[in-house]
């Protein structure tokens, strides 16, 4: 057995292994986005609870 046919074997299993990525693809990317818009939305319903409480509340501090 050379060293070719050790770096033939780790090319092989390389190419092999990164079929992942194509399969992946922007899949990733796409469930990032979704979670970030889901972030946002449940950011901004929480805000508005908290400033519809601080707006009812007379006894803070401006």
């Amino acid at each position: 057995m050379s060293s070719t046919d050790v770096f033939y074997a780790i090319n092989d299993f390389l190419q092999w292994t990164y079929q992942f990525f194509d399969w992946v693809g922007n899949k990733f990317n796409y469930l990032l986005l979704a979670l970030g818009f889901v972030g946002f939305a449940f950011w901004m319903y929480t805000q508005k609870k908290f400033n519809d409480k601080a707006a009812n509340n007379p006894n803070q501090l401006k």
